[in-house]
């Protein structure tokens, strides 16, 4: 349960950064959400690697 609400939460972060800039209230929001998920998800026993798998050469996971 930890690992997708991470994972989401940073694409909707870096979403709205891309889309309105880093000091936009909602992308601020978005990123405190990421943080916070983040940190559950390492709470719980979970990894950097489980969240973002290293990349292959071919540059996908």
């Amino acid at each position: 349960m930890h690992i997708p609400a991470a994972r989401t939460a940073q694409h909707h972060a870096g979403r709205a950064i891309a889309a309105r800039g880093l000091n936009h209230p909602l992308a601020q929001a978005l990123l405190a959400a990421a943080v916070l998920t983040a940190a559950a998800a390492w709470d719980a026993g979970h990894r950097v690697t489980d969240i973002h798998p290293p990349l292959t050469r071919g540059g996908k996971t």
